[in-house]
C-alpha cells in the first residue's frame, strides 16, 4: 500500500429553518418555529487509488426515534475496479432519485420527489455498481435489502433491485431512465411485483437549470393493478454571483398524498459553505374546493 496516498477528511452538513404558517385564520395564532431539520456527520478515507470508505450519521427528527435521533446512513467501501467500473458495498446511497436530488440541488429546502413522497429510500444495505461506457453513456445497478437505512431486513428476506441509464447530450443536457423492482412476498391473485419507472431530464447552463422527473408506480405496495403517478418540475436562474431564483412544482394528485406542492423563492450564498433561502411552500389537496396551505420558510444550510 502506498502510505502517501492515504487521505482522510471529516464533513459536517446542517439544515435549519424558521417557518411561519401563512394560512392561519384571522382569529388564530399562526404556527411558527425554528427547526434543525437535519445534521450529517461524516468521515471519508482514501486507502489508495482503488479503495476508499465513507461513514455518515444522519441526525434529525425521525418517526423511528426521538426528535433528534442519530442513524447510520452511510457505511460503505468503494472499489474502483477499473477506469470505467466502480462498486459500493455496505450501507450505501441508493440510485433511485440521485439524479433529481443533484440537479434540484436544494436538499436543505426540500427532498427530491421520490424521497419526499416515500417511494424510495436515500440509502440502504447492499451493493451498487456504476459502469461508464463513454463520456456520454453510463449505467448503474443496485441490489438492496429494500428497507432503507433506518430498518433491518424484513422477515421475508426479499431484495429490492434497480437498473438505470444516464445519457449526456453534450455538457448541458442529460437524460435519465431508471427501473426499480420490489418483489412480492405472497403469491395470491391480488399480489404482484411493484415496479417504479422513472424518466428524468435536466438542462444546465452557467446561470440556469431546468429539470423534470416523471415516476410511474405499478402494482403499488405489491397490490396487483394498483397504480400511482408522480411528476416534479423544477428550475433556477442565477441573477448574480450570490443570488439565485428557484421554483418547483410537484403533481402528487395520483399518489397516496393526493395533492400538489409548490416552492418558489430566492437563495443567497453568504460565504463558502453557507447558503440561505427565503421561500414560500404551498400544499393543495386534490379534493375540489381545497384551499392552499402556505408556509413562509427561511432555510439555512451550512457545511464544512
Amino acid at each position: 500500500m502506498n502510505v502517501t496516498a492515504q487521505e482522510g477528511s471529516p464533513s459536517v452538513k446542517i439544515f435549519s429553518n424558521f417557518n411561519y404558517d401563512m394560512s392561519a385564520e384571522e382569529d388564530e395564532n399562526a404556527f411558527k418555529e425554528f427547526e434543525i431539520k437535519r445534521s450529517y456527520l461524516g468521515y471519508s478515507y482514501k486507502m489508495d487509488e482503488r479503495f476508499s470508505t465513507k461513514i455518515t450519521f444522519d441526525i434529525g427528527s425521525n418517526s423511528a426515534g426521538s426528535a433528534y435521533t442519530a442513524f447510520l446512513k452511510i457505511a460503505a467501501l468503494k472499489w474502483n475496479a477499473s477506469n470505467n467500473l466502480s462498486l459500493n458495498i455496505g450501507m450505501t446511497g441508493a440510485k433511485n432519485f440521485k439524479f433529481m436530488e443533484k440537479n434540484w440541488g436544494r436538499r436543505y429546502i426540500e427532498k427530491s420527489a421520490q424521497d419526499k413522497y416515500k417511494w424510495a429510500n436515500a440509502a440502504d444495505i447492499g451493493i451498487t455498481a456504476d459502469y461508464k461506457f463513454s463520456e456520454n453513456i453510463s449505467i448503474d445497478a443496485q441490489i438492496l435489502n429494500g428497507e432503507g437505512y433506518k430498518n433491518t431486513q424484513s422477515s421475508n428476506g426479499l431484495f429490492r433491485g434497480g437498473l438505470g441509464l444516464t445519457y449526456s447530450l453534450g455538457e448541458n443536457l442529460k437524460l435519465r431512465l431508471h427501473q426499480d423492482i420490489m418483489p412480492r412476498s405472497s403469491y395470491d391473485d391480488m399480489s404482484d411485483n411493484q415496479t417504479i419507472t422513472t424518466g428524468a431530464i435536466a438542462y444546465k447552463t452557467k446561470n440556469m437549470t431546468i429539470g423534470g422527473e416523471t415516476d410511474m408506480m405499478r402494482n403499488a405496495n405489491n397490490v396487483k393493478d394498483a397504480e400511482q403517478n408522480l411528476l416534479s418540475i423544477y428550475g433556477s436562474y442565477k441573477i448574480s454571483e450570490y443570488y439565485t431564483f428557484f421554483a418547483r412544482y410537484d403533481d402528487a394528485s395520483e399518489t397516496d398524498q393526493e395533492g400538489s406542492y409548490t416552492i418558489y423563492g430566492i437563495e443567497r450564498i453568504i460565504a463558502k459553505g453557507v447558503t440561505v433561502a427565503l421561500n414560500i411552500q404551498s400544499w393543495t389537496d386534490s379534493a375540489e374546493g381545497s384551499e392552499s396551505e402556505n408556509t413562509l420558510f427561511l432555510n439555512l444550510e451550512y457545511k464544512f
